[in-house]
């Protein structure tokens, strides 16, 4: 989505705020170059869904100019901890730097409401295109093209529900803690830290960091009956459901 004026200032990062990958991040250091911020945490599926998206714009544009920052600003108590948050990072190949926001001050500075949320600010600083939650991807690539001044197709959707004009069925809400029971949705995750398995209807799990866990995945949005059980040594923050296509499958 394009901003309502062009002159929207991106804030500064704080100072001396944990980073992977990068010693220390400024604002003003990327000066003259277009800048994407995505705020993410490793234990939101959201996130997770648009990582794949975020590493491959960084993998295309990086030589073009393109600096990508995230900022992991934490919605659950695991991804809370700066050693899980390190470890994620490495474990999911991300790259590009990325600012652990402990104290959520990055994020209260943007006014941010919910995971994901991309900024992308031109090479003078001020914001160009933004998007919040999932999709739009096609949207963004083609801002970041615009601004390099590159000609590139946009990636191809990595699921179904991502195609341009993909109708959407409306997912059931996220629960906290341990959940079984009815749903609707194209899939489910579950937010699960310690040790051990989880089973969700009758698919074992093996649990051995903390982070989002897909636990079912349909090929359309569907109606069902989560039944979760989980090993001694594994503890359930949240179950998550993401949308599918609509229409029967």
């Amino acid at each position: 989505m394009r901003p309502p004026v062009d002159h929207i200032r991106a804030p500064e990062l704080p100072a001396k705020l944990p980073c992977v990958n990068a010693a220390q991040l400024s604002m003003a250091d990327q000066l003259g170059h277009p800048v994407l911020i995505e705020f993410w945490d490793f234990c939101r599926p959201n996130s997770i869904r648009t990582l794949p998206y975020v590493k491959a714009w960084h993998a295309r544009y990086a030589q073009a100019g393109l600096r990508v920052i995230g900022v992991h600003s934490a919605g659950f108590e695991p991804s809370r901890d700066p050693g899980n948050v390190r470890a994620a990072v490495a474990r999911l190949g991300i790259e590009y730097p990325v600012l652990i926001d402990l104290d959520l001050v990055v994020w209260r500075r943007y006014e941010n409401l919910g995971w994901p949320v991309r900024y992308l600010f031109n090479a003078a600083g001020n914001l160009y295109e933004y998007h919040y939650g999932e999709g739009a991807y096609a949207d963004t690539e083609r801002a970041i093209c615009e601004l390099l001044g590159v000609e590139v197709q946009p990636l191809a959707p990595i699921r179904p529900e991502e195609a341009p004009g993909a109708q959407l069925a409306l997912q059931s809400d996220d629960v906290e803690g341990a959940y079984s029971g009815p749903y609707e949705a194209g899939g489910v995750w579950a937010v699960l830290d310690g040790n051990g398995t989880a089973n969700a209807c009758g698919r074992e799990l093996v649990v051995d960091h903390p982070g989002a866990y897909e636990l079912l995945s349909h090929e359309r949005s569907r109606a069902g009956i989560l039944q979760l059980s989980l090993s001694d040594g594994v503890r359930c923050f949240a179950v998550c459901f993401t949308p599918g296509l609509a229409g029967p499958g």
